[in-house]
């Protein structure tokens, strides 16, 4: 699973202030041919990503490039259950990206148009947002609903 390496502060405020809106960058094929565009906003956990990933890699036979275009950088702190209000503020639980609608998150090259469609439809099962497959061909951009 992907956590950042060192942080400036080790926990970070809890809300949701940075899911509104679309996303301004990163919204468009940069890498590869295919790609997995979000569709809703939400908090993506590690465990999440790691699970998309891997399903693309196995089902692309480790053909292909696979880029992953969203990385887990905001903590997340959790209290154990029936724990008593006050004593400070939780340990890190897990990491969280943060995706807003319209955000490129997965990218795959190298491989024909069919077994890019079945690889994103398997990733799209792990997450928990709604996801449109977008393809780039000769140029143009279009997108299927998967």
């Amino acid at each position: 699973m992907q956590q950042p390496s060192r942080v400036k502060y080790r926990k970070m405020q809890s809300g949701h202030p940075g899911l509104a809106g679309q996303a301004g960058t990163g919204n468009k094929l940069s890498f590869g041919d295919f790609g997995l565009q979000a569709l809703e906003s939400a908090y993506i956990t590690a465990r999440q990503i790691e699970a998309a990933r891997r399903a693309i890699t196995h089902e692309l036979r480790r053909g292909g490039d696979v880029w992953v275009r969203i990385f887990p950088d905001k903590p997340v702190s959790k209290k154990p259950q029936e724990t008593r209000m006050g004593s400070g503020k939780a340990p890190v639980d897990h990491w969280v990206a943060i995706v807003k609608r319209g955000r490129m998150m997965f990218e795959v090259g190298g491989v024909s148009e069919e077994q890019a469609k079945s690889a994103m439809r398997l990733a799209a099962h792990k997450l928990p947002i709604d996801v449109k497959f977008v393809a780039r061909s000769n140029g143009e951009i279009h997108e299927a609903k998967l």
